[in-house]
């Protein structure tokens, strides 16, 4: 199947891929094409299923018929060769693997996908390093600057069973991240539910769903693990998993990420990059969940990556 297409097709859903959502059935047919363009694809009705306008997390059954509309990317057939060095950084990267799972503590600064400009992501990396992995699907996503655990399914099967452990809250995921202020008291649970795609300066952000309004649920425990004067480190776990969650409901807090340069804080943002910090201080810390027997459980974490290390010993050198 070629990778972008001029014309309208329609292509019939394999038995690999029924369970799939109509938005992660697009991203795969339609290789590098940006998540906000799907969205919009199926909201103005160009994607169909049978003949019938759907929603992005409509799941298929093998043998619909799904009308997918034209889009120009990258031209067909042409692969964009992924650096050695990043293919051995990925190796280096591995923090767990077995039949059904491969776990990557992913870089800072790489997008999980190509598209929107970027001719190749951490999963077209993947499917070059390893010659095996030409459907192996990425489980969940982090945004391009957050490190941290990444998993990748191999089966379609164990991917169904995460994503039903998603929508039913038994996943848990654990982040650190690094606040501008001085946290005060103990842990905090925020559950503001938020709304995407806001333009704000001509800039599309994600926000609490104003009082009264209807938004995505959205629930992050935050708990402090060591706070000086200017900043506190905090390890927050989340409930749910909606776009840019933890930065917005930290920024709700008057205390945004360290480095996040689209919620945060200008002028705290320069002082921390006096301390060495050249990016957002969020990391994927650990992932653990528990699934049917054929596909096991899995509690992984990553360590905190060097760079974030030095700047919280440089904090202590200024703190004392």
């Amino acid at each position: 199947m070629p990778q972008n297409a001029a014309s309208v097709r329609h292509v019939l859903v394999t038995r690999s891929e029924q369970g799939q959502r109509v938005d992660n059935f697009l991203l795969k047919t339609l290789k590098g094409v940006p998540r906000s363009h799907v969205y919009r694809l199926v909201r103005t009705g160009q994607v169909r299923v049978n003949g019938g306008r759907v929603r992005p997390h409509t799941r298929l059954s093998a043998g619909d018929e799904v009308r997918v509309p034209p889009w120009r990317g990258p031209q067909p057939g042409r692969t964009v060769a992924v650096p050695s060095q990043l293919r051995a950084r990925l190796a280096q990267a591995v923090v767990y693997e077995d039949a059904n799972w491969l776990v990557l503590n992913k870089p800072s600064g790489l997008a999980v996908h190509g598209g929107s400009g970027l001719n190749f992501g951490l999963i077209e990396a993947v499917r070059q390093w390893r010659s095996e992995a030409g459907s192996w699907e990425l489980a969940h996503r982090l945004d391009r600057e957050t490190s941290g655990c990444l998993l990748i399914a191999k089966e379609r099967s164990a991917l169904r069973a995460f994503h039903g452990a998603l929508r039913e809250g038994r996943v848990h995921k654990e982040y650190n991240a690094l606040l501008i202020g001085a946290w005060r008291g103990g842990a905090q649970d925020v559950e503001r539910a938020l709304v995407k795609n806001r333009l704000r300066g001509g800039e599309r952000m994600v926000e609490r769903a104003p009082e009264g309004e209807r938004g995505l649920a959205a629930r992050s425990r935050f708990v402090p693990q060591r706070v000086w004067p200017q900043a506190s480190l905090v390890t927050v776990c989340i409930a749910t998993g909606r776009t840019h969650q933890i930065r917005v409901h930290a920024a709700g807090l008057g205390m945004p990420v360290a480095g996040d340069d689209k919620y945060g804080d200008r002028g705290a943002n320069r002082g921390m990059r006096a301390l060495g910090l050249k990016r957002l201080f969020l990391h994927a810390r650990r992932l653990a969940f528990d699934l049917p027997p054929a596909v096991g459980a899995l509690d992984v974490t990553a360590p905190l990556p060097s760079d974030l290390e030095a700047v919280l010993a440089a904090l202590e050198r200024r703190c004392g």
